[in-house]
């Protein structure tokens, strides 16, 4: 799916809050039902996850997983915070 640039740019932009935190319990599906609940009201989505939860290397199939388990896009990624867009 193409991804607009205004999007992209807002998903960007260090204003735009985080809106989910996954802690110590990790990937639930408690978390995916909060990120398919907060997709129906916002477009925007920014996710973060406590740091340590995850290798840096992990984190990119954990982002791919909650964007394919809530049909949703990965708009950016950095680090342990990723937002989300669904259109």
């Amino acid at each position: 799916m193409s991804v607009p640039n205004h999007i992209t740019r807002q998903a960007k932009d260090a204003s735009l809050p985080i809106t989910m935190r996954i802690g110590k319990s990790g990937l639930t599906d408690s978390v995916v039902v909060e990120l398919e609940g907060q997709l129906a009201s916002r477009s925007l989505v920014k996710v973060k996850v406590n740091r340590g939860l995850y290798p840096r290397d992990d984190l990119k199939t954990v982002w791919n997983i909650m964007g394919e388990k809530t049909n949703s896009s990965v708009v950016f990624a950095r680090g342990n915070v990723a937002v989300f867009w669904r259109n």
